[in-house]
C-alpha cells in the first residue's frame, strides 16, 4: 500500500500515484533512467500530457514538492498526481438521503447512476458526488447495486466501520426486498422460490444458469399488484449472485420491463437515461453490528420507474 497521500481529494477522488522501480526497465541500456521526466514520460506517454502536468507542478513527491522534469531519477520513490477527467453527462433523478449516523448512510439513488466511479462514470457516481456533497473522504458502498437498478444502498463513513458492516451483508444476515414491473403471466404458480446456479463469465455481458450446478443463487418471487398489462412483483433474494433477480425472472417467463440485457442485449447508449429498468431495491432491514439497534430503511421510489 502507498502512503498517505499529499494531495486532497479533488472532486471526491483521491489522487492517483505512482512509484519509482527501484531498478531500470528489463533490457534497457541504462540501470535507470536519467531524469524523472523521463520516466514520466515512458509510463505516461498516451495517456497524461507528461510535459503540460510537470509545467504545472501536478505531479508531486510525497512531501508535497512538485516534481521537475531535469530531477534526476529517484528509485522506489512514490508521485502523487489528479488526472483530467472527461466531461459526463449529468445523469437525472434525485440523490436521496435516507438515514445518516456516525457510522453509515443510507441513500435511495436514481437509475442510470453508478454507485463507484468505474469507465466512463467517474463525477456521475454515488461515491463520487456524496463524498464532497456530505464532507466524507472515505464514504464507499456497503454492497453492490447494478448502475441501472435504483433504490437503497448502504454507505460506510469511515474505513474503519466497513469490516463490521460488510461482514453482515456477506453472511446474508441483511433482510432485503426488490420490487420489480414485469409481464403478467396468468399461467405461472406464485409465490415461487427459485433456486439454481447462475454464473457470469468474464468479458460478457449477461449471466447464465448451470443445470446440474450446486445451487448457489436463491429468490422467493411473489405478485403483489396488477399495472395495467403489468404485475407488480415482489422479490426477496436470499443470495446475492450478480444479476441474480433479473436472471430469475427472466427464467419465469417474465423479463423485467425495460431490461437492457436480458433476454438479450440492446445497444443502448450508456448515456440514454430515457427507459430506466423497472427494478427497485424498495426495503432493507438489519441488526446494527455496532449498537444492536433494529435498523429498517424503505425506498421514496416506486413502480413504475420514470426518466427523470
Amino acid at each position: 500500500m502507498p502512503p498517505h497521500s499529499p494531495l486532497p481529494q479533488r472532486h471526491g477522488l483521491d489522487a492517483a500515484w505512482l512509484c519509482t522501480p527501484e531498478r531500470g526497465r528489463p533490457g534497457s541500456p541504462k540501470p535507470t533512467w536519467p531524469t524523472m521526466g523521463a520516466w514520466l514520460q515512458d509510463r505516461l506517454t498516451g495517456r497524461v500530457d507528461v510535459a503540460g502536468f510537470v509545467a504545472g507542478a501536478r505531479f508531486v513527491y510525497q512531501d508535497g514538492a512538485p516534481v521537475g522534469g531535469t530531477d534526476p531519477y529517484r528509485p522506489t520513490t512514490f508521485v502523487w498526481f489528479h488526472r483530467d477527467l472527461a466531461d459526463e453527462p449529468v445523469v437525472p433523478g434525485a440523490l436521496h438521503l435516507v438515514y445518516r449516523d456516525d457510522r453509515i448512510v443510507v441513500i435511495d439513488k436514481p437509475p442510470f447512476l453508478s454507485s463507484i466511479p468505474r469507465g466512463r462514470h467517474v463525477v456521475q457516481s454515488v461515491v463520487v458526488r456524496l463524498r464532497a456533497q456530505l464532507g466524507l473522504p472515505e464514504l464507499s458502498p456497503l454492497h453492490r447495486l447494478d448502475r441501472v437498478t435504483s433504490g437503497l444502498l448502504v454507505l460506510a463513513t469511515e474505513r474503519r466501520w466497513r469490516g463490521a458492516y460488510q461482514t453482515l451483508f456477506q453472511r446474508g444476515e441483511v433482510h432485503k426486498i426488490y420490487r420489480a414491473l414485469a409481464p403478467l403471466q396468468p399461467a405461472l404458480d406464485l409465490p415461487v422460490t427459485v433456486r439454481n446456479h447462475l454464473r457470469t463469465r468474464p468479458g460478457q455481458w449477461q449471466g447464465e444458469v448451470v443445470p446440474g450446478a450446486p445451487v448457489n443463487a436463491e429468490s422467493v418471487i411473489e405478485l403483489e399488484a396488477e399495472l395495467g398489462e403489468a404485475g407488480v412483483y415482489r422479490l426477496a433474494p436470499r443470495t446475492g449472485r450478480t444479476h441474480q433477480l433479473r436472471l430469475h425472472m427472466l427464467g419465469l417467463g417474465i423479463p423485467i420491463i425495460d431490461d437492457p440485457i436480458y433476454p438479450v442485449v440492446q445497444d443502448v447508449d450508456v448515456f440514454d437515461f430515457r427507459r430506466p429498468l423497472q427494478l427497485l431495491a424498495s426495503e432493507l432491514a438489519f441488526t446494527d453490528p455496532i449498537d444492536g439497534a433494529a435498523r429498517q430503511f424503505q425506498s421514496v421510489r416506486g413502480l413504475p420507474l420514470q426518466a427523470d
